[in-house]
């Protein structure tokens, strides 16, 4: 599904991203961890191809970088991020937002069928949001406008789904129930493979059994959650001490000592 080889990506002098190798294989789904400014978003960003790496080799999706049509690739990809709520038209319908997802588009400037309307009304009913049909995006809580932007993503049933840091300022029961929907997603024989992105060790559902911790730029640790979320990695990681706490569903929470 993904395949980074030595990646680098390096900006008016400063190494942002340095030695990056990554692979992500059909069925896995993975959590990313990273403090501010460890270059999470430059990975995404180079995934989607609104970056390309000064160094390395890239293949999404069977699809290498140099070698085929970014365009037609990000049509394969969903992504969920707080920069696409800052672009959208706000007091748009809700049902024309997840329509543009169809085009890959912020709005919807060209035509559509019927067919396609048929494909967001039965998104919406698949994340319990239809009753939002005809409301404007403005009209709707917080919690409720993420599941919008996920049906945009989903609408055109894409391989691979970037989830980035999709629960800031859900309150506790719109966190949980955005969770719970995302494992679902994972359930279904036709599901993308999912990224999900978080500073929060108690978001990451133990359908995840991937995670990659970034700090500075480069890996710091990647493979099974389990295996990574521990006190003496963690410790590490964060240069600073933690405790760890295996809770009875299998999620973990983390805390400053």
């Amino acid at each position: 599904m993904i395949e980074l080889n030595n990646v680098s990506f390096v900006r008016q002098g400063r190494t942002i991203l340095e030695a990056i190798d990554w692979q992500i294989k059909p069925g896995e789904h993975w959590v990313m961890m990273g403090l501010n400014g460890s270059g999470k978003t430059s990975i995404l960003n180079i995934i989607q191809g609104q970056n390309w790496p000064t160094t390395g080799s890239v293949k999404i999706l069977g699809e290498t970088f140099g070698k085929t049509s970014i365009p037609n690739l990000q049509k394969r990809i969903g992504w969920v991020g707080s920069t696409l709520n800052t672009r959208i038209n706000h007091y748009q319908a809700v049902e024309k937002i997840i329509l543009s997802g169809i085009f890959s588009t912020i709005g919807v400037y060209q035509k559509y069928t019927e067919s396609d309307l048929e494909a967001v009304d039965q998104v919406m009913k698949n994340l319990d949001i239809y009753d939002l049909k005809g409301k404007k995006y403005s009209e709707c809580s917080q919690g409720q406008q993420q599941f919008i932007l996920i049906a945009r993503s989903l609408i055109n049933q894409p391989e691979l789904l970037i989830l980035d840091e999709p629960c800031n300022g859900l309150d506790l029961f719109a966190t949980e129930k955005l969770l719970h929907k995302t494992v679902e997603l994972i359930g279904r024989e036709s599901g993308p493979t999912i990224i999900f992105v978080t500073h929060h060790a108690e978001q990451i559902m133990p359908e995840f059994d991937h995670t990659l911790l970034l700090k500075d730029g480069r890996i710091f640790e990647q493979g099974s959650t389990q295996d990574i979320l521990n006190v003496d990695k963690l410790t590490a990681f964060y240069d600073q001490p933690v405790n760890v706490v295996n809770l009875d569903n299998d999620r973990f929470l983390v805390h400053v000592k």
